[in-house]
């Protein structure tokens, strides 16, 4: 809704961070969907960022139980990296922020309209929940990377994703991680999914998982809550906690009948090697797969 000029909320937040590697996180989607949102409850399941005056933004924010979600979208119309953003919301509504460094830490303040339909301190209570949340974030980004895998394939996204997803499919491209791997479940959006295979002993071990979104043909994002070991369901205790909440991201875009496949996923420094070598080979099955090679 439209405000008045005078009707305006400000909320900061000061971060143990350079300049450079805050600007990173707030902009970009794979980290918009960690932090962005105001409690535990609600979540953002999906998120487009086109960072230039003119472009557009969009963040789907949702209750976990399903029971409400909206999209918060607008158009920049000042990007100066670094230093500062400024974006006009579809109702209106302008906000700003402000980027300061002095260089192991930086500020980043937001100032925006009030909308009519909340009170003014609810609304402010919100964003800086949110702001908090993302100052959580960077301050611990350190003990997650996320790692970007791409393959372009030769195959139209339907075909692709069906490949990627369908269960006879799946095995068959993920056996470069474990040769009897298969996930038990659903890819329907708020569906349990595990993800299993066995170990040298015959053991089952996998992760416990859930579909964070699914929007068929354009992007999947999986949340990982716990693991398992020797066939049991573990969600908490050592090997297990630094895993909640961990995302694994697959984005199908594609042009002129090829599709361009990446892969975002969080791991630690111990799985990083091993995520390293198998994604591209396993990529480079689902590509030989798709293109009927």
């Amino acid at each position: 809704m439209k405000t008045t000029d005078k009707s305006k909320i400000t909320v900061e937040a000061r971060i143990k961070a350079p300049v450079e590697r805050v600007w990173q996180l707030f902009t970009q989607p794979e980290h918009i969907v960690h932090w962005n949102n105001a409690s535990d409850d609600w979540h953002t399941s999906f998120a487009e960022n086109d960072l230039q005056p003119g472009g557009r933004f969009m963040s789907r924010m949702e209750a976990r139980d399903g029971s409400f979600a909206f999209d918060f979208t607008g158009t920049y119309d000042l990007v100066e990296q670094h230093k500062q953003i400024g974006y006009v919301m579809d109702d209106d509504r302008k906000a700003q922020l402000q980027f300061v460094s002095d260089g192991k830490n930086t500020i980043v303040t937001v100032t925006f309209d009030a909308e009519q339909t909340n009170s003014e301190e609810m609304q402010r209570t919100g964003w800086q929940a949110i702001m908090d949340n993302f100052r959580k974030y960077v301050e611990a980004s350190d003990k997650i990377e996320i790692l970007h895998f791409e393959i372009n394939i030769q195959a139209n996204v339907e075909k692709v994703y069906h490949t990627m997803l369908d269960e006879k499919t799946y095995r068959e491209w993920t056996a470069e991680f474990n040769p009897t791997s298969r996930f038990e479940g659903s890819w329907k959006k708020g569906s349990k999914i595990v993800f299993v295979g066995c170990d040298n002993e015959g053991n089952q071990e996998g992760m416990v998982s859930w579909i964070k979104e699914n929007i068929p043909n354009k992007y999947v994002s999986i949340e990982h809550k716990g693991i398992i070991k020797q066939g049991k369901e573990i969600f908490t205790g050592p090997g297990v906690d630094e895993w909640a909440g961990a995302l694994e991201n697959y984005t199908f875009t594609e042009d002129n009948q090829h599709t361009l496949l990446t892969v975002d996923m969080d791991s630690n420094q111990e799985f990083k090697p091993y995520f390293v070598e198998t994604w591209p080979k396993a990529l480079a099955k689902l590509k030989a797969m798709c293109e009927g090679k």
